[in-house]
Formats: C-alpha cells, structure tokens, sequence
C-alpha cells in the first residue's frame, strides 16, 4: 500500500475566514456512499449551524438530484463555473434545508476533460472559483464549509476537486475489496500533494452501509481500523433504508426522517468533523 498521506497534525483552520473550508467527498470507486455522504453531512452540517455549499461535481448530477433540484430546472450548472462563463454566486441553488445550497451539476460535464484538455490551469478551474468568493459581491451569504461530491474515477474533475480542497473525507462502504480501493485513493492524493496541493490531507475516512450482523462488515472495520488508526471516524453509517429512500423524494434523509438511525448519524459525524475541526457546537 502507499505511504499513508495523512498528516495528524495537519492545521484545521488555516484558510483565511473569507475562505470556505473545502472538502473533497471522494473515492475512486462507485457505490460508497459518496454522494448520499455528501447531502447529508451538508444537511447535518447545515443543522448544527453551518453555511454549508454541495458542489455536485459528478455528470450524473445525484447529488443535485437528492437535494431536491429538478433536471429540468439545471440551466446553468457548475460546467459553466468551470469554463469561466457563471459564478458560483450566479450558479448556487437554494435547497429546502436552511442555510445549504447547491451547485448542480449535469450531463454538459461529460465533455469536460476534452474542452479543457490544451489549457494550462485544467487542473484548477475549480480552484479559481472557489478563489473568487472572497470579492463576489453578488453572494448574499459566504459558505463556511464546501463540500464537493466527486465522481466515482480518476478523471480530470476529481483532480480539480482534490487541488481545490484542504482536506479529503473518504466514504468506505463495508465490503471485501475495500481497502484496496483506499489504497488506490490515497495514492492519488499523495500524487496530488507532490504536484500541486502539498496542504492536502485526509480529513477522515467514514465507514458506511455497516451492518453489525454480518461479519465481513465487523471484519472490514478492524481492518480499516488498524490500518488508518485514528483518521478513521468513530461514527459508522449504517445501512439503513430511510437513507436508500429519501434521493427518490428529492430530500435528504435528515428532511425524510429526522429520527431514523441513518439521520442520527449523520448528525454524529457533522459534530465529529467540527470537532477535527476544533470547533464547539456551542460557539
């Protein structure tokens, strides 16, 4: 496996505070739980008290979809923010949850990597307008957290998620091949550092669709555990149907059921993250 990319000490708040704190949902492979993480930590975050943007940076546009924003009404999607025509400002969609917003995504994304292939800053579209926040006067309320929910490859969006972002927080699905999916990841992000984003560090690593009744998931856990140590967050998402059904009613399930086991640990892992983060809730 690689050299683990994970720096214990790594600042939490060294961004300025016109700068959000940037986080990458990413793994390499498809099925983690990237995108229901992504919604819903925002929504927790969004809860606790958090200005909070998703950018769904995937050409399936799920996320955008989960927070309740129609195919029909993506006019203008972060396609547009990374080809330099719209803002984020201009762009953000407003979702149901108070204080969360969403830049939405669509199918114009699937010829990303071709239509900025011979430029020189391909790698840092996102950076660049991440970057431009801080003197956008159009923004009514500046996020305090972006998360950007990355597609399921290595391709030039994850890229551009992982130079834009201070930190990555990796969804790890309970199953056999796991770890050798993290492997890969971690790998990636090392690379990243090297050229171009040497602040880059994993935030932590979720376990998620846990099922204590089956022993492959209570084995998968000890071994993630023992491999990554502490990086690995003490809430487990578990599986849990009220977060498989929620997407399908445009609502995160946090929105669909406040009091099912998949909300409260959401909820869970929002106070966990702000905490790595050295914030209290009451502050």
């Amino acid at each position: 496996m690689a050299a683990n990319p994970v720096d214990a000490s790594s600042p939490s708040a060294t961004a300025t505070a016109a700068r959000p704190r940037v986080l990458a949902v990413a793994n390499q492979k498809g099925g983690v739980g990237k995108t229901t993480t992504a919604i819903n930590l925002g929504t927790a975050l969004a809860a606790i008290g958090e200005q909070v943007l998703v950018i769904d940076l995937d050409p399936q546009g799920n996320a955008s979809t989960g927070l309740g924003v129609d195919r029909a009404a993506r006019r203008y999607s972060i396609a547009d923010v990374l080809l330099g025509e719209r803002s984020i400002a201009q762009t953000t969609v407003a979702t149901s949850v108070p204080r969360l917003g969403v830049l939405p995504a669509n199918s114009d994304l699937l010829g990303f990597d071709l239509q900025v292939v011979e430029h020189a800053d391909r790698t840092k579209k996102l950076s660049t307008a991440i970057e431009t926040l801080a003197n956008d006067s159009t923004l009514r309320s500046r996020p305090s957290y972006i998360l950007v929910d990355c597609p399921p490859s290595l391709s030039l969006l994850t890229i551009n998620a992982l130079v834009a972002a201070d930190a990555v927080l990796v969804p790890l699905q309970c199953e056999f091949f796991a770890l050798e999916g993290l492997s890969q990841l971690l790998k990636t992000i090392d690379e990243i550092r090297r050229s171009s984003n040497p602040n880059l560090y994993v935030h932590g690593v979720v376990v998620t669709m846990y099922d204590p009744r089956n022993s492959l998931a209570n084995q998968v856990v000890s071994d993630v555990r023992g491999f990554m140590g502490n990086v690995v967050y003490q809430t487990v998402i578990p599986r849990n149907v009220r977060i498989s059904e929620s997407p399908s009613h445009g609502k995160p399930v946090l929105l669909y059921d406040l009091r099912c086991a998949g909300s409260q640990a959401y909820l869970r892992l929002a106070s966990e993250v702000l905490k790595r983060e050295g914030k209290s809730l009451n502050s």
